[in-house]
């Protein structure tokens, strides 16, 4: 186990209790070069340790940080190989997080807040490091509160929509539903809609959900209503599901509801439409 740096301060010497030239040191008087040796041991030790995991730390006051910082995520239940996961996702964990004052209130939040149990904590944040670095205040807490008043449930479940939902500041949530809104949906369904397909909040609306809305109105010719009943329709793709099984469909004369369209395997909807 690495040994975290500390002060070091070597006695001062007078005049009189330097050694001379020809004086043969005595045991008692010899002990500043073995210090000054394991001095150097051990931030070398620290050094190879940290970069072990990922993590680059120079100065020595750095490094003690650093290693406090290692020794916290430890105590709650992160291991070696955790480490380079959490140092290539989010750096600024290893360089510029305080234990008290911005990791420990995150995983009190968690569990105290979130109902999470400590593996399910850790596992969270292995999914987005970022948490870590997230305001209770301004960000875990509202977004918590915000995604529970539309009904959603289980968020403490260790996924990675969980961990990125939490990460997600409540403006970026809200316009998601004001999206749907402005395509006629009421306030009330498209906070269902979103519910029941939350992987909605994270994706984009002039790269992904306009494009289906309007591909779904204009080209398939369906209504607003079939999203707010399968919406789930937006987490399919559009290049290698959507358009080809309309098209194939189209080329048919079937017209079968949306659910059914996607849902189905390739093997069982083109056996059962040749």
């Amino acid at each position: 186990m690495p040994i975290a740096l500390c002060s070091i301060r070597l006695p001062i010497l007078s005049s009189s209790q330097i050694p001379h030239r020809n004086h043969k040191p005595s045991s008692v008087s010899s002990p500043a070069p073995p210090l000054v040796l394991r001095f150097r041991t051990s931030r070398r030790q620290n050094l190879r340790y940290l970069k072990s995991l990922g993590i680059t730390a120079t100065s020595p006051e750095s490094i003690a940080w650093t290693l406090a910082v290692v020794e916290f995520l430890k105590s709650k239940g992160f291991s070696d190989r955790h480490f380079p996961r959490l140092s290539s996702a989010s750096p600024t964990i290893f360089s510029s997080a305080d234990v008290n004052r911005t990791l420990a209130p995150v995983f009190a939040f968690l569990v105290a807040e979130l109902s999470a149990d400590p593996d399910q904590a850790r596992d969270l944040i292995l999914r987005c490091p970022d948490l870590l670095m997230a305001s209770v205040d301004y960000r875990l807490r509202p977004t918590l509160l915000f995604l529970q008043e539309l009904g959603l449930r289980s968020l403490s479940s260790p996924t990675n929509l969980n961990a990125h939902l939490l990460n997600t500041p409540v403006e970026k949530l809200a316009s998601k539903i004001r999206f749907l809104e402005g395509l006629g949906l009421s306030h009330q369904e498209a906070s269902k809609v979103c519910a029941r397909c939350p992987a909605i909040f994270g994706y984009s609306v002039e790269n992904n959900l306009r494009p289906k809305v309007e591909y779904l109105v204009r080209e398939m010719g369906r209504s607003m209503e079939e999203v707010n009943k399968f919406p789930q329709y937006f987490a399919f793709s559009m290049e290698k599901r959507i358009r080809p099984r309309h098209l194939h469909l189209k080329q048919r004369g079937v017209r079968i509801p949306l659910q059914r369209m996607l849902l189905w395997s390739d093997h069982r909807f083109y056996r059962k439409w040749k």
